[in-house]
């Protein structure tokens, strides 16, 4: 018999089921992907439905290709897109609204309101967090106050909100539990990660009725019972956490100072910063890196919304190129400095702008602009943005001590070698990319005894590849220069959306 863990990551445009072998091996896994809705400038929605089915398809395929009848799963993790917002029935467990995605901007306004109320300050306090429509407070207040009768059964206790981990737990669970994990609470801008509970003063300052909210548990316990979804029958969700925090969590960075940059979506860098949360002068981001055993681990994150797509951008918007691994082979055959940016502002600026209201545009072009330079320059806009978190930590004195990447992007052998010079700084792949699905894994395999401990886990990291800076640094500065130029001309010229 043959044990695994069964880890579903539930991302931005797919959701995926693995079986993962107990040394951390891939076994199976299934792919599924759902449509985007963008029903105006800046909205960005989800229908949960779509979410739920692809998450049962994929669970379904990967049980039925790689689980045999004397095979046990021992345990599920969920990682998930964070901030996405659904609210439901607690009766017919019907959604009351579309998911509102992280990405949407339609909470722009009130943000730039309460920010002229100078209440920033307090906020930060305590989520950590900046006001920004990104997080998931605005989005729930969005559907209480345009959803016909939302709030009013609301105020009754017959709706309940999520994060997606919430909605999954609820579905899977047959209604019986409606938990979230530290991480995932940490990113609603409602909890205080200080006192690790939701804040009622800041649940007042936003009008929303505690009754909505789950509970929050630590990223490894027992988050309730599978029922009513064939072989997955009476097996325990023993992990969650946001897909950041997840692949943090499988980057095995459990040291102050360790470092993981993922590249889907949009692109997170998160820095564990110990015990203790940090305050950054630079707008990035203090948050819970996961909590075991009621401790908090905090972290310090860079948001940037638009990474890997982009690239789906210059795919299925411009039709440049056909599939993202022509990228590689067009940017080998062009020079670093073509003079062209792309700033993939399409969904507003995220750390350490936080520009609700800037918009993507291209700058540069010339007659002898083509194909090649506009791709080359969309992938060196990921780049770009990563140095913007690097340079913003090391204002706040704490430079990674080192950086381990992941998602999809990765695969791209240029991709990571422009990034390695543009910040100065070695970057390393590990062997096991998929490291948001590992670690929603490992957190689950914790819960359940399968692996001692965090040492454990740590020397089961290897490094596929090591990509070390071989840009000069007068180079490297001309390049970023360019970019900050561009940057800036998005923040105070007409192409801003103010």
């Amino acid at each position: 018999m043959t044990q695994f863990i069964l880890s579903i990551d539930q991302g931005t445009t797919s959701s995926r089921a693995i079986l993962f072998t107990l040394d951390g091996t891939i076994h199976a896994s299934s792919q599924q992907e759902f449509p985007q809705h963008f029903p105006a400038s800046g909205w960005v929605e989800h229908d949960p439905e779509d979410i739920w089915r692809t998450v049962r398809e994929a669970c379904d395929e990967v049980m039925q290709r790689g689980c045999g009848d004397n095979d046990e799963v021992v345990a599920v993790g969920i990682s998930n897109q964070r901030e996405t917002t659904v609210l439901w029935d607690r009766a017919t467990n019907e959604v009351v609204y579309p998911a509102i995605v992280w990405q949407d901007r339609r909470t722009a306004d009130w943000c730039e309101t309460l920010k002229k109320q100078h209440l920033e300050p307090l906020v930060s306090s305590k989520t950590g967090l900046l006001i920004d429509p990104y997080f998931s407070a605005t989005k729930i207040r969005w559907v209480l106050d345009n959803v016909p009768g939302a709030r009013e059964r609301a105020e009754k206790g017959e709706l309940a909100f999520g994060t997606i981990d919430s909605f999954l737990l609820w579905r899977l669970t047959g209604g019986k539990a409606h938990r979230t994990d530290a991480t995932n609470a940490s990113r609603t801008m409602l909890f205080n990660i200080h006192k690790q509970e939701w804040d009622q003063e800041l649940l007042e300052l936003f009008g929303i009725p505690d009754s909505l909210l789950p509970e929050v548990m630590d990223s490894a316990a027992d988050f309730g019972q599978i029922e009513g979804h064939g072989r997955l029958d009476g097996i325990s969700v023993l992990g969650v956490a946001g897909d950041q925090q997840a692949a943090l969590f499988g980057q095995t960075c459990f040291k102050n100072g360790m470092a993981k940059s993922t590249y889907g979506t949009g692109c997170f860098l998160i820095m564990n910063t110990g015990d203790k949360p940090l305050v950054s002068e630079h707008r990035l981001l203090t948050t819970v890196a996961y909590r075991l055993k009621g401790k908090p681990t905090y972290a310090l994150e860079g948001s940037i919304f638009i990474a890997g797509a982009a690239i789906q951008w210059l795919r299925d918007g411009l039709q440049l190129i056909s599939n993202a691994s022509e990228t590689e082979p067009l940017a080998e055959g062009t020079s670093v400095d073509h003079g062209v940016y792309l700033v993939p502002a399409f969904t507003g600026l995220g750390a350490p702008y936080w520009d609700p209201n800037a918009r993507g545009a291209i700058f540069g072009l010339t007659r002898d602009t083509g194909i090649k330079e506009i791709v080359t320059a969309g992938l060196q806009s990921v780049c770009y943005q990563t140095k913007d978190l690097q340079k913003a930590m090391e204002k706040d004195g704490l430079r990674p001590i080192t950086l381990r990447v992941d998602g999809g992007m990765v695969a791209n052998n240029w991709v990571l070698q422009f990034l390695a010079d543009i910040l100065g700084a070695p970057v390393d792949r590990p062997r096991m990319v998929e490291t948001t699905a590992l670690g929603a894994a490992y957190l689950a395999g914790l819960q359940a005894g399968v692996y001692e401990s965090l040492d454990t886990l740590q020397e089961a990291w290897q490094c596929d590849r090591r990509f070390e800076p071989q840009m000069s640094k007068q180079k490297r500065d001309e390049l970023y220069a360019g970019w900050y130029a561009a940057v800036a001309k998005l923040q105070s010229g007409p192409l801003s959306a103010k």
